[in-house]
């Protein structure tokens, strides 16, 4: 959703321009849920501001089960960020972008230390990608079960197809299984 986006922080309001609608937080947790129950989403990326742990804490409460909470401008692929916001119940999942932190090691760290407290860690490309397939063998390496890799275009169907091809090789079919994280 890209909640931080449409924050107005003078006002502490969401402003939904085209609607001509100001929503508080409560009322944006409150919308997102109506969201989530009337088009059955199973997963929901960023419908909080980031830094608004108590927000994405009450949203991801009231839809536990039902949908992932996912944080991507909140936890920026990093490890310290991730650990208060699982220390606050913030979100269920989390965006992993494997050039945004640092280091391959830095970005693993980020994944195991998600995996170890039920985080859906969810492999993202990034905005100006290239057909370089290096995430898609990150996720399958990583055990991550999802994988984000936006819109069809050249560069996202090269780690589409890359992900196929992978399948083809693997032999243990509970690799990846989102069951484990519930």
């Amino acid at each position: 959703m890209a909640a931080s986006e449409m924050w107005d922080p003078d006002k502490e309001v969401y402003v939904y321009k085209r609607e001509g609608v100001n929503r508080t937080t409560s009322e944006q947790i409150d919308y997102v849920e109506e969201i989530i129950d009337t088009y059955g989403f199973y997963f929901v990326e960023d419908p909080i501001r980031e830094g608004d742990f108590h927000g994405f804490a009450e949203l991801t409460r009231k839809v536990k089960g039902r949908c992932l909470i996912c944080g991507d401008d909140i936890f920026v692929t990093n490890k310290e960020i991730l650990q208060e916001g699982i220390n606050k119940k913030a979100a269920d999942s989390i965006i992993i972008k494997p050039n945004q932190i640092g280091t391959l090691t830095d970005t693993y760290q980020t994944v195991e230390l998600a995996r170890n407290n039920k985080y859906v860690p969810v492999v993202s490309h990034r905005s100006g990608e290239t057909t370089d397939e290096t995430i898609a063998h990150l996720a399958v390496a990583w055990g991550c079960p999802i994988i984000k890799t936006g819109a069809t275009g050249g560069e996202r169907i090269a780690k589409l197809n890359e992900l196929i091809r992978i399948e083809e090789e693997i032999t243990d079919p509970s690799m990846g299984r989102i069951e484990k994280y519930r």
